[in-house]
């Protein structure tokens, strides 16, 4: 069962011209991308997306942040996708984030790391659901699975 995760591309990453290179390397390592559109962000959907910090005292500086540029909200689709997204990115600090990864080789900052991904399958659930409705999400299977994943990842095993 292929399972779906969203990924944000954050203001910093729009405004540095890095769409192109992150998204290259989530398709380079296997996942499909199902859907994808460029949003500005407005205070209720920043409120909702960023619940967890509304009290803290730095929220202010996310929501002004968010706000700067567009966004980029994608799916993506694939065998533990939220998993292996998260691996990808590397640590949420760019300073802590490991050579090879999107954040360690492109990311200096805890706030300016470039992209939000879902941290679990519920949680990507939610987020797809705030961002996209169901008929903008095309599942499709490209023409390399069988050279993607064994049939038993497929499910036809």
């Amino acid at each position: 069962m292929m399972e779906r995760t969203f990924v944000m591309l954050k203001p910093d990453a729009m405004q540095r011209g890095l769409a192109g290179e992150i998204l290259s390397r989530l398709e380079k390592k296997g996942l499909t991308l199902i859907a994808a559109k460029v949003l500005q962000l407005d205070d209720k959907t920043i409120d909702l997306h960023y619940g967890q910090y509304l009290d803290k005292p730095f929220f202010p500086r996310i929501k002004a942040f968010m706000k700067q540029s567009p966004v980029l909200a994608t799916v993506w689709e694939g065998a533990e996708a939220v998993k292996v997204v998260r691996d990808l990115l590397g640590a949420t600090s760019g300073r802590n984030a490991v050579a090879g990864t999107i954040r360690g080789d492109y990311s200096i900052s805890l706030m300016c790391n470039l992209v939000h991904a879902s941290d679990s399958v519920d949680t990507a659930n939610t987020e797809i659901n705030r961002f996209f409705k169901k008929d903008e999400i095309v599942s499709w299977k490209t023409a390399l699975m069988n050279y993607r994943y064994s049939p038993e990842e497929q499910g036809k095993a």
